[in-house]
């Protein structure tokens, strides 16, 4: 009997552990002083909860130290005061940035709420040790392994405050109402789930149990039940703003001072107490970190990521389908190019000015749930028409040239959630410009159905577009449709397309697989408001993994995967590309993890892409590649992240090779630097050589490609609300041309004589520099420099043929720069009227 008590009582533990835990709320009149110190007299009446399950590294075991929480609500705030045991020599203190608590040393401490109890939607409140917030709106994703678990670019207005204790922390924190969305109801029950974690043993644990073996987060919370009366208060905020600065442009031999400054406001209003209409007027979008501009020899548009803040807060209802891409929105001016290159080196024209962002009237957003839990969102933007100015050298005149026309961008969102992770969700994308410019509208309506467990689902979607408008012709245009003459110039047709998926298979347990499908017309085309790289494709896949998320004598844990994909065009139904990749992943007991993958395409590809061309093919040769990546201990000071792969193909002496290396030093807990390199080089690349034949046939060349990029990043934070970033970056891009072939009408290379002086050497550089103080709640000083490179083309690469010789005359060439500085100050309506 004595033997089997051990496995009797761990039974009894995976039981109770498996049960969906309760709160009852309990409601107080009596008044909370946030300062860390649970001492008001309102705390001995409200519910302690403990025994929080550990979901890493040993999931499902009992957490290593003990955490009470105490939850309370009144008819403003709810309000957190948690008290975590422990040694309060070993506590980890690092100061972060605002939502940058991942892999840094410090502790930390998360309440989740479920408002709408759907099991899909929430959103997350975290506080280290430190006292340095983190929010994030949750949605319908089982990401939880990465240690984000929502969208951290949203950010809500709220208050936190810790304090050191004898034995452990305090974190004591009140919530707004006016940051929470849920419906009107005398009785409500949310989804809940707090997160404890401890760095130092890299223990992170749950008060829920989140087992990794099922689908979902949000669907794994516990219940915070009876409450009652909650009245939904005015939300209603205003964030007006200042902003100014001086740049300094590159032009010839010497530089343009320009002094630019602008106004405007965010407003976010509560038309109930479901929905919010979030509008900023007259934005300005200055302050945001460089993009990570390549020198793009593909044929594809390069995807930057959104910085911009009222793009990336609160969307995830508008991504949902994938048909909204927010840079299209302010881009470069559609005729910002055709100025630069018609009048840039004129000798009778001058460009007085030529914007390279689109000026935005306004853009608001609408978004909420019902009391039936139905989602509905509206985005709407408005782009001001844009001119270049060009000046007549001899007479002195000026022209105004449209660049952009007056547009609308829209998007339509209707979202609704079932039993599980189950969903439908319509999405409608719709582009308007001034004029007979180019219409787009975008319509999909997607899905997912999962079992009961979570363990099984089928995902899919269909979506259908419409182009209409004159659209200008190109020959580099992938799709294929006829065309039209106005006025001596050619438009394409009106045309419509679609796409439809569908992927079915296991999604939770260890052992998982899925097969699935894609089809996207050929003129299947959502670039107006989203991102498509190229249309006509048939892409079908399979894939199988074995997933060990319990810890064993060696690892934390581990898995293991295998991927077939093979790719065709949609019209004509002709092959593309076949690949193979296996891969395993290991995070070992000391905290290291490496990940190992091979690929192969084993046999020649067709690419219909790449010499940017209609009715152009071009085949590249069979190749297999090996990677392997990881990184150390992220609790140490000294942190390294690291990348080698090699590569060889069928073509004869086709060889490439990647490695990259990173390190993080914390020097102290408030201050860390990162450096990272990356190299790639292949030593005969085929591709598209950027020229063509005089009958327009494009030339393909065999050249060496070797790529560098370094970026430097260090962070200094004075407080948890003051802080200091700087980054830095410089990519270098050399390319030496071998040979030159044209392609016969299947694709095949047919050697042509050498052209001379086609290499290209490329350097970009950037620096990023902000001092940031949230001197109160919501609201912002700003101060920040940007230096950048004037010409991409300036250093010479025939003698410059390494690394550390283009990064030094990259520094002595002319820079642009530009001195900003921007004051945000949030105005709350509802303490505007309690003081009056």
């Amino acid at each position: 009997m004595r033997r089997w008590l051990p496995l009797f009582i761990c039974l009894l533990s995976l039981l109770a552990s498996a049960q969906t835990k309760n709160i009852v709320a309990v409601k107080t009149t009596e008044p909370i002083t946030i300062d860390g110190n649970l001492d008001d007299a309102a705390w001995k009446k409200a519910p302690v909860v403990s025994d929080f399950i550990q979901n890493f590294p040993n999931n499902g075991a009992p957490s290593s130290s003990h955490t009470e929480v105490r939850i309370l609500y009144d008819n403003n705030a709810i309000y957190i005061g948690a008290y975590l045991f422990d040694d309060p020599a070993l506590i980890r203190k690092q100061l972060t940035s605002r939502d940058a608590e991942g892999q840094q040393d410090v502790d930390f401490f998360s309440v989740f709420f479920d408002t709408y109890n759907d099991q899909q939607n929430g959103f997350q409140f975290l506080v280290t040790s430190a006292n340095v917030q983190t929010d994030a709106r949750l949605s319908n994703s089982d990401n939880t392994r990465s240690g984000d678990y929502g969208d951290k670019t949203w950010d809500a207005v709220w208050q936190s405050k810790t304090s050191i204790q004898s034995d452990g922390w305090v974190v004591e924190m009140r919530i707004p109402y006016i940051s929470l969305r849920f419906p009107k109801s005398d009785m409500q029950t949310w989804g809940l789930q707090f997160l404890r974690s401890i760095r130092r043993i890299n223990e992170t644990s749950f008060w829920n149990r989140v087992d990794p073996n099922v689908s979902g987060f949000v669907n794994q919370f516990g219940k915070l039940t009876n409450l009652e009366n909650i009245l939904p208060p005015l939300r209603l905020s205003f964030s007006p703003y200042l902003s100014g600065g001086l740049r300094y442009n590159p032009e010839g031999t010497g530089k343009r001072e320009e002094h630019f400054g602008s106004g405007g406001m965010d407003v976010k209003y509560g038309i109930n107490e479901s929905f919010t209409l979030d509008a900023t007027l007259v934005p300005d979008f200055g302050q945001v970190v460089s993009d990570n501009v390549i020198n793009n020899l593909s044929p594809f548009e390069l995807r930057f990521q959104e910085n911009r803040p009222f793009f990336t807060e609160g969307t995830e209802l508008f991504n949902k389908a994938g048909l909204f891409y927010s840079r299209r929105i302010g881009a470069t001016p559609t005729g910002y190019g055709s100025v630069q290159r018609l009048y840039g080196t004129s000798t009778n024209y001058e460009i007085v000015r030529n914007p390279s962002l689109t000026r935005l009237y306004n853009a608001i957003k609408l978004s909420g749930r019902t009391k039936n839990n139905l989602g509905i969102g509206v985005f709407n933007a408005i782009g001001a028409p844009m001119h270049a100015e060009i000046r007549d050298l001899n007479t002195k005149n000026d022209t105004l040239i449209q660049t952009e026309p007056l547009t609308n961008y829209n998007i339509i969102v209707i979202d609704k959630p079932f039993a599980g992770r189950s969903f439908i969700t319509f999405t409608n994308t719709n582009v308007i410009r001034n004029g007979a410019a180019r219409d787009a509208n975008v319509s999909a309506l997607d899905w997912g159905i999962y079992d009961k467990t979570n363990i099984y689902g089928i995902t899919g979607g269909v979506h259908y577009n419409t182009i209409f408008g004159n659209t200008p012709y190109n020959s580099s245009y992938f799709l294929r449709t006829d065309t039209i003459t106005i006025n001596g110039r050619r438009y394409l047709k009106p045309y419509d397309g679609f796409s439809a998926r569908l992927r079915l298979g296991k999604v939770g347990g260890k052992i998982q697989y899925f097969t699935s499908a894609l089809i996207e017309s050929d003129k299947y085309d959502r670039n107006d408001l989203g991102f498509l790289p190229a249309p006509n494709e048939i892409t079908y896949q399979a894939g199988a993994s074995y997933n060990q998320f319990q810890q064993t004598k060696n690892f934390v844990t581990y898995s293991y995967r295998l991927n077939l994909r093979l790719n065709q065009l949609y019209k004509p139904n002709n092959f593309s590309e076949a690949e193979i990749t296996a891969s395993a992943f290991w995070w070992f007991r000391n905290f290291w993890d490496v990940n190992l993958t091979f690929g192969i395409q084993p046999t020649w590809s067709v690419n219909y892409f790449e010499l940017q061309k209609f009715g152009y093919r071009l085949r590249k040769p069979a190749f297999r590649y090996l990677n392997v990546s990881g990184s150390s201990d992220s609790r140490k000071r000294l942190f390294v992240n690291y990348e080698f792969a090699v590569s060889d193909a069928s073509l004869k002496d086709d060889f490439g090779y990647l490695s990259l290396l990173g390190a993080r030093y914390r020097f102290s807990d408030k201050f860390s630097l990162s450096l990272t390199a990356l190299r790639q080089h292949e030593t005969l690349q085929v591709g598209y050589a950027f020229s063509n034949e005089p009958d327009g046939a494009p030339r393909v060349g065999y050249r060496g490609n070797k790529e560098f990029t370094t970026i430097l990043s260090g962070n200094y934070n004075f407080t948890p609300r003051m802080n200091f970033t700087l980054r830095a970056r410089h990519y270098w891009n050399q390319l030496n041309y071998q040979s030159f072939y044209n392609v016969d009408e299947r694709g095949y290379h047919i050697p042509r004589s050498f052209i001379p002086d086609q290499d290209e050497n490329f350097n970009i550089f950037n620096l990023d520099a902000f001092f940031t103080w949230d001197f109160r709640l919501g609201s912002r000083l700003i101060f920040g420099w940007k230096n950048w490179l004037g010409d991409q083309y300036g250093v010479e690469g025939l003698t410059n043929t390494n690394y550390f010789r283009n990064i030094g005359k990259t520094l002595e060439l002319e820079h642009g720069n530009e001195l900003t500085l921007r004051f945000i100050y949030f105005i709350d309506y509802n303490q505007l009227r309690r003081k009056k």
